[in-house]
C-alpha cells in the first residue's frame, strides 16, 4: 500500500465482547493491526469472558439503523465485516443500508455456532442469515459446523467432504465462500476458496494452542483488512490466513483469563 494516500476505512457491525478477544473489540484490533482505520456498529452487549457467554442484551434494529445511517452519512467504507446477526428484522436493517449505500467489499462470518457446539441462534435467525445476509455478502466464511447449519446437512469431515460442500454452498448466492477447515482432524489447517470461478485450497499447518477465543472474528476481520487495501481476494485471503497464524503462535505471550484466551492481534509491534 502506498504509504502517502489515506488508510482505507473498514465497518464492522457485530457484537461487543468484554473480554476483548472476539467481536467488535478482536474486530477493531485486526483493522488497526493491518493499516485500516477501524469503525463499528454494536448489534449485542454480551457478559462474556475466556470461559464463555454468560449473557446477551441486543440492540434494538432502530437504533442499530441509527448507527449505519449516521456513521455513513458521514464516512466514506471501503469495505464492511458482518458478524452475529440473531435476527430477521437486524437482517433486513443492515442490508437496507448496504444496499442503499454499498461499499466496494461486504464479508459475512455467519456465527452461528458456538465452540462448544451449541447453536446459538435460533431457526429464524438462520433463516434470516441464509435468505438475507448471505446473498448480500462478496465473501461469506463459515466453519464446518456453521456451513452444516447453513445447509441443514452433516458437517464434513475430511476435505473430500468439504470439496463435495462446494456446489451446494455456491447455491446460497454469495460471490465466494472460504469454508474453513479448522475442526478437521491432524497437523494440517486447510481452508477452502469458493468462488464462481475455481476452488481453490489455502494451506496452513495447525498451531498447537488452546487460545482460540475470537478466531473466527479475527480471520474474517484481518481479510476485509486486506481488501480494503486493495488486494484481490485471493491475495487478502492467504494473506489473512498467514497473519492469523502468527498471531496464534504469539498467543502465549498473553495472560488474559482463566479459559480459551485470544491471539495476539499486534505481535507483529514488537
Amino acid at each position: 500500500m502506498n504509504d502517502s494516500r489515506p488508510l482505507p476505512n473498514v465497518l464492522t457491525i457485530a457484537g461487543s465482547d468484554p473480554s476483548g478477544g472476539a467481536g467488535i473489540q478482536a474486530d477493531l484490533k485486526t483493522f488497526s493491526a493491518l493499516g485500516a482505520y477501524g469503525t463499528s456498529v454494536i448489534t449485542a452487549l454480551t457478559a462474556q469472558n475466556t470461559r464463555g457467554v454468560r449473557g446477551v442484551h441486543p440492540v434494538p434494529a432502530e437504533f442499530i439503523a441509527a448507527q449505519l445511517e449516521t456513521l455513513l452519512d458521514d464516512v466514506r467504507i471501503d469495505a464492511v465485516k458482518v458478524g452475529m446477526v440473531a435476527s430477521r428484522e437486524v437482517a433486513e436493517v443492515i442490508r437496507e443500508a448496504l444496499t442503499r449505500r454499498r461499499p466496494r467489499w461486504v464479508v459475512l462470518d455467519p456465527v452461528m455456532v458456538a465452540k462448544s457446539g451449541d447453536i446459538l441462534v435460533d431457526d429464524a435467525g438462520i433463516r434470516a442469515v441464509r435468505e438475507v445476509l448471505v446473498p448480500l455478502a462478496d465473501l461469506i466464511t463459515p466453519n464446518l459446523p456453521e456451513a452444516a447449519v447453513l445447509l441443514d446437512a452433516p458437517a464434513p469431515g475430511s476435505r473430500a467432504g468439504m470439496a463435495a460442500m462446494a456446489p451446494a454452498l455456491r447455491g446460497l448466492g454469495a460471490g465466494a465462500t472460504l469454508l474453513k477447515g479448522g475442526h478437521l482432524s491432524g497437523a494440517e489447517c486447510p481452508d477452502l476458496l469458493i468462488t464462481a470461478e475455481s476452488v481453490a485450497w489455502i494451506e496452513g499447518a495447525r498451531v498447537d494452542t488452546g487460545n482460540l477465543h475470537g478466531t473466527g472474528c479475527t480471520l474474517s476481520s484481518a481479510i476485509t483488512a486486506h481488501l480494503a487495501r486493495g488486494d484481490t481476494l485471493a491475495e487478502a485471503v492467504a494473506a489473512a490466513k498467514a497473519w492469523l497464524g502468527e498471531a496464534l503462535a504469539a498467543s502465549q505471550r498473553l495472560d488474559v483469563g482463566q479459559g480459551h484466551g485470544p491471539v495476539h492481534h499486534f505481535h507483529a509491534w514488537g
